[in-house]
């Protein structure tokens, strides 16, 4: 009888959840928040990675209280992507983290790219170009805004290695989260020595080595062993990016299968046996924490949106869904483009949102609402087709994350994708992919080299009372909105970078 902790630490908490093998059940689960830093200049996103640490403690010793600590097996920890942690000689951190979020390394990511010759010859070395919200230029921020921190560094890490250096001592990276820095050969799953050295020539030294996404980064710490209640004998998985974590906890490990990450950004992704690179860099060709690939698409403004309307008209969530389902389909034109945070998908880093369509009948908090649940949804399309050019096609998709409990939104989303959805019976996604990966990890460990698909068969399941198929006349309706977003976000794109 096995049971496995699966770790996510988002942007706003880390969750935590037990699963016990043997059934295939979540059996226990615990949240502690964490907070950004306050008052940082505008495109700054940063956090203090000791909260992440002082979140991890608190959800394992809660979830610990509620089980047969004795039965705990393996660890896996799902992070955000992209964050860069630096620390010194001591594994010190030298300065909060910047986040997946942030966007103040514009003029970092034109210096790489010309560095290495444009973006084509960017994406023809590594598989993807260099995005203000990926970890290299974080890196040579540092160095140009802050040398005397720079000099310190000597250990890079992204949010979830660092938490598996808090639980095991030891600097590890996988290739699912490390294709995210813009750092690694994504076709090789090595670190580009041209991307490295372009930031600077010690840079290679301090990458931990890649191992594989089914090797284990180490044991538990005695220390950290003890404080919980659990074996030193635990093993700490590989762990991953959270969107990588999320793939393994919606089942998506084997062609064919699309996952839809609703948080504060939204991604779309699904897995591939071989790289999918975007000659225009739109769709990350990240390596999936499976030994695949992973093909996603992300935007930086989905319920950091919906959340926004909602706390405007001081409506709990029930409120915002009852004020959405009494606007119309299409909120009567009102056309939001959703670039609060600035955007990644497309690259508009400078965006705004904007808000086109407003007249006396559409200036309504239901049709504001409504605008900004279809816009961020619309924005997801925009790189929901681009897949589809490369070859990815949907036939369903599979929906994790809160903006997934919202029936709403489900039906939104199919009239808008085309295709139907469904949320999950587990909806804290990668949390239980890290959990699954920690009993595959577990697995190879003990010899019994167990796969991944056959683990999540019999853990995975879709919610069917979710299922949500398109309406043919609101997909008509969608399609003109569609075409009306993208113009807006072309035409104004100049605009964009003239006045950010």
């Amino acid at each position: 009888m096995s049971l496995y902790l699966g770790i996510d630490s988002g942007t706003q908490s880390t969750k935590a959840v037990i699963l016990d093998l043997d059934t295939g059940r979540v059996v226990a689960e615990a949240r502690a928040p964490h907070t950004l830093i306050a008052g940082l200049s505008a495109g700054h996103m940063e956090q203090h990675p000791q909260e992440w640490t002082a979140a991890l403690d608190a959800v394992i010793s809660e979830v610990a209280t509620k089980i047969d600590r004795s039965r705990v097996r393996g660890i896996g920890v799902s992070g955000q992507q992209h964050g860069f942690v630096p620390l010194d000689e001591n594994g010190t951190v030298i300065r909060p983290a910047k986040l997946w979020s942030d966007t103040s390394t514009v003029a970092e990511c034109a210096l790489l790219t010309k560095k290495l010759g444009g973006t084509k010859a960017v994406i023809r070395r590594t598989g993807l170009p260099f995005l203000p919200g990926y970890t290299a230029p974080k890196i040579l921020w540092l160095k140009r805004h802050e040398p005397a921190n720079f000099k310190k560094l000597r250990h890079v890490l992204l949010p979830h290695d660092y938490l598996n250096f808090h639980l095991t001592g030891n600097y590890f990276m996988e290739p699912g989260d490390a294709s995210g820095t813009a750092l690694l050969d994504v076709r090789q799953r090595t670190w580009s020595r041209e991307a490295t050295a372009a930031i600077d020539r010690n840079l290679a030294d301090w990458l931990p080595p890649i191992s594989g996404s089914h090797e284990a980064a180490g044991a538990l710490r005695p220390e950290l062993a003890r404080k919980y209640g659990l074996s030193p004998e635990v093993v700490v998985s590989a762990g991953g990016g959270d969107n990588m974590m999320g793939a393994i906890g919606t089942g998506n490990v084997s062609p064919g299968v699309v996952t839809a990450s609703l948080g504060t950004s939204g991604t779309i992704y699904a897995f591939s046996k071989k790289p999918v690179v975007d000659p225009q860099g739109e769709i990350a060709a990240f390596c999936s924490s499976t030994g695949g690939w992973l093909p996603l698409l992300c935007t930086m403004n989905l319920t950091l949106v919906t959340e926004q309307f909602r706390a405007l008209f001081g409506w709990d969530h029930a409120a915002l869904e009852a004020a959405i389902a009494g606007a119309p389909a299409g909120a009567s034109g009102l056309t939001l483009v959703p670039y609060l945070d600035g955007e990644r998908t497309p690259n508009v880093p400078r965006g705004t949102g904007v808000l086109y369509g407003l007249n006396r009948r559409t200036l309504t908090s239901g049709h504001l609402a409504r605008a900004g649940m279809e816009g961020v949804t619309l924005g997801l399309n925009y790189g929901l087709r681009r897949l589809e050019k490369l070859g990815v096609k949907a036939k369903e998709i599979r929906l994790t994350g809160g903006g997934a409990k919202s029936a709403v939104w489900r039906q939104i989303m199919a009239d808008i994708f085309g295709v139907p959805v469904v949320a999950m019976v587990e909806d804290e996604g990668a949390a239980l992919g890290g959990a699954l990966q920690a009993a595959w990890c577990d697995g190879w460990r003990r010899g019994e080299k167990p796969t991944l698909a056959a683990l999540a068969a019999k853990t995975v399941a879709v919610n069917e009372s979710t299922r949500c198929a398109p309406n043919k006349a609101h997909r008509a309706v969608y399609a003109e909105m569609q075409a009306r977003q993208d113009k807006l976000s072309l035409t104004l794109r100049e605009t964009f970078e003239r006045l950010g």
